[in-house]
């Protein structure tokens, strides 16, 4: 069996780990680790990439893996790394919010087979729990010295907002979570972020305390960009696994536009690529960086991973349309998505139908101040529509140019879009 902590320390994805023995022992039995997944939103987002892809280097070594959904603790708000108490979340919206993770994580998992991934909510173990029956089996073995030790409550004590008895008990929860797993699953690895290592070790702990047995906790980095910036966020706004809420186009837009430097690192975390590869393309984009083909690969490949092969293909067709491609295939839905950021404008479905003047629709857009003008870019060829050249200035938009849509594209030069919807 191969050692997959060489793995995810050849591929950036360890930081800190409990034991250095560690991948020794994963080297010669397997083992079952677990990660948790908090479900305060309706999506799991893109930093939540680096712990999926850590499991699913995991189970390719032949080691179990175990998603566990915070249905218990996600109604109490994990303290690590806020400086705020979090809104309660009813336990109505937790439930809904969990089912749609476990809905998406099923995509980078194999959940059949004789090695299948196995998804629990922790509320199945938790809720049942009474306060006098938490306090006597769980709470005994945590002293308020050890707690307030932690990182992430001595930062939070040190605000002005302070900590809650609520959230200063959260740790208690995902301990107790590492206590169960391991009695009714055998599990003895815990992976999360580094913001999570307080509560790693809590459990770590708490199964020697009441065990007398050895556990195990590994880290992955807060993934940062080579400018310091916070991995997984466009124009501040997180990106989501969901595709209703980020598109596959820009998804892929995202990793396209990511520096030369930071290249290499995400090859290696958000890949399955084989390291030798990815310093043969390391070494082959840095020789022409302007082609940005280490980019392109990482883009095609993270989007593989998340929305499959079809969510490529569509990714790619829509970054072909934005640079003056084909748009056969593309929706409505599709147009709005690629066309986001430019002016738009509307159309009357009835002037359509009688066979709008090119003139006239691009005089009311922001591509053209007058009639005049609009002549002469098109006789200039400098007018597209859908990505075909206008070149005859008496052309009317009808239902034939839509083919079939209600969006229409018009582009002035290379670069000046306007989308006009037919309403």
């Amino acid at each position: 069996m191969s050692s997959v902590y060489e793995t995810l320390q050849g591929r950036g994805l360890v930081e800190q780990v409990s034991d250095e023995g560690l991948g020794e022992r994963l080297g010669k039995k397997s083992a079952t680790m677990y990660v948790g997944f908090d479900p305060t939103a309706e999506s799991l987002q893109l930093g939540n990439l680096v712990p999926i892809m850590a499991m699913a280097h995991f189970q390719r070594a032949g080691h179990k893996v175990l998603a566990v959904v915070g249905g218990a603790t996600g109604m109490i708000g994990d303290p690590s790394g806020k400086n705020e108490e979090r809104n309660l979340l009813t336990a109505e919206k937790v439930a809904a919010n969990a089912e749609a993770m476990k809905q998406q994580l099923s995509r980078f998992l194999d959940f059949t087979g004789p090695n299948a991934a196995v998804m629990l909510d922790n509320n199945d173990w938790i809720g049942p729990m009474g306060f006098t029956e938490w306090l006597r089996d769980v709470g005994k073995f945590f002293t308020v010295n050890y707690m307030v030790a932690k990182e992430s409550v001595k930062t939070r004590m040190a605000s002005a907002n302070g900590i809650s008895f609520t959230e200063f008990s959260y740790m208690t929860l995902q301990a107790y979570d590492f206590l169960h797993l391991f009695d009714t699953m055998g599990c003895t690895v815990q992976y999360g972020g580094n913001d999570q290592w307080g509560n790693i070790t809590a459990g770590i702990d708490l199964v020697r305390k009441r065990r007398r047995q050895s556990v195990y906790g590994l880290t992955c980095p807060l993934v940062k960009t080579s400018n310091g910036e916070k991995f997984g966020k466009s124009a501040g706004n997180a990106l989501w696994l969901d595709p209703a809420r980020t598109s596959p186009y820009h998804l892929y837009q995202y990793w396209v536009g990511q520096a030369d430097a930071d290249v290499e690192k995400y090859l290696k975390i958000f890949t399955f690529l084989p390291l030798e590869q990815i310093a043969e393309v390391v070494a082959a984009h840095n020789q022409n960086p302007e082609r940005r083909e280490g980019q392109k690969l990482l883009a095609a490949e993270v989007t593989r991973v998340i929305h499959g092969q079809g969510g490529l293909d569509k990714a790619l067709a829509a970054t072909d349309a934005m640079f003056g491609g084909d748009l056969a295939g593309l929706t409505d839905a599709d147009l709005a998505d690629i066309f986001d950021a430019v002016p738009s404008s509307e159309l009357p479905v009835q002037a359509i139908a009688a066979g709008a003047p090119l003139v006239d629709v691009l005089a009311g857009t922001d591509l053209a101040n007058s009639k005049g003008q609009a002549r002469k870019l098109i006789a200039q060829g400098g007018i597209s529509v859908n990505n075909i050249r206008a070149t005859d200035t008496e052309a009317e938009v009808n239902t034939d140019t839509l083919a079939g849509r209600r969006t229409l594209i018009l582009r002035a030069g290379k670069k000046r879009y306007h989308l006009v919807k037919i309403v």
